[in-house]
């Protein structure tokens, strides 16, 4: 799931090998990966876990994956600046749809920069696939899902503690899901941009390694960041809240504390 610079090297060249840039198409233009297309994974925001909405965002990613070329036939890999919200996405996304070769550059963009390997500012057009992908239903989750296990499920609030305690307001209310601890999904990365060794993570994480744990933010991008650390370690029971905040803080309905 992790791949460092020293190894992407080896890769690149390769047909079998899909580099992807989830950074805006800004970032992308100024300077880019050699061989790396484009795809802003943060313009794919979903706030609809219910079945119909599950459906349209599945159809809607199979779409968006076939036309970027991604294809279980080639190994993937996804960076942003870091390693960060927007390539940890691109791997959850891979794992929900059952691709088998799917990694995150560690350090991002900024760590391969650093160290000076090749970089390229041209356009590279991606070679559309017929993506299918089979759905695994153990790594996502909806609104219903959680408001039926708030007492049985790990519920982990990866937002900032202001967004947590309500001082920060992102939807129709503030606050949090009942039941849930909030641990910054800032926490998982060290400071040059890579994600924290295991020993580190498996001190924030202290947790039974088969507990079945929820990850959510505003809108399941820091929520994948902190379900790929999860996953780095060990965890086998691990979902996304596909809506996050941005859902169930403007569902009026569920409760919130």
């Amino acid at each position: 799931m992790i791949i460092n610079a020293d190894e992407l090297v080896q890769y690149l060249g390769k047909k079998d090998v899909l580099i992807i840039d989830a950074r805006s198409f800004k970032d992308y233009s100024k300077s880019h990966i050699p061989d790396a297309v484009n795809l802003d994974l943060f313009s794919m925001h979903w706030f609809d876990t219910s079945n119909a909405g599950i459906e349209a965002f599945n159809e809607q990613t199979r779409k968006i994956f076939s036309f970027i070329g991604i294809h279980e036939s080639k190994k993937v890999i996804f960076y942003d600046d870091v390693s960060g919200m927007l390539a940890a996405r691109g791997v959850w996304l891979c794992h929900y749809f059952s691709h088998p070769d799917v990694s995150m550059l560690d350090g991002g963009f900024l760590n391969w920069s650093k160290r000076n390997f090749q970089i390229e500012t041209s356009q590279n057009k991606p070679s559309p696939s017929n993506f299918t992908g089979k759905i695994d239903n153990s790594v996502i989750t909806g609104f219903q899902h959680v408001l039926d296990n708030l007492n049985k499920i790990r519920i982990l609030d990866v937002r900032s503690k202001e967004e947590f305690s309500g001082e920060i307001v992102r939807a129709a209310r503030s606050g949090h899901i009942p039941t849930s601890t909030n641990v910054d999904w800032a926490e998982n990365i060290t400071r040059d941009g890579t994600l924290k060794n295991n020993e580190d993570l498996s001190k924030l994480y202290n947790l039974p390694k088969d507990a079945e744990i929820v990850t959510y933010c505003q809108g399941g991008y820091r929520a994948a960041n902190t379900y790929l650390a999860l996953k780095k370690i060990g965890f086998t029971n691990v979902m996304v809240y596909l809506g996050s905040w941005g859902e169930w803080g403007n569902m009026l309905e569920l409760p919130a504390e």
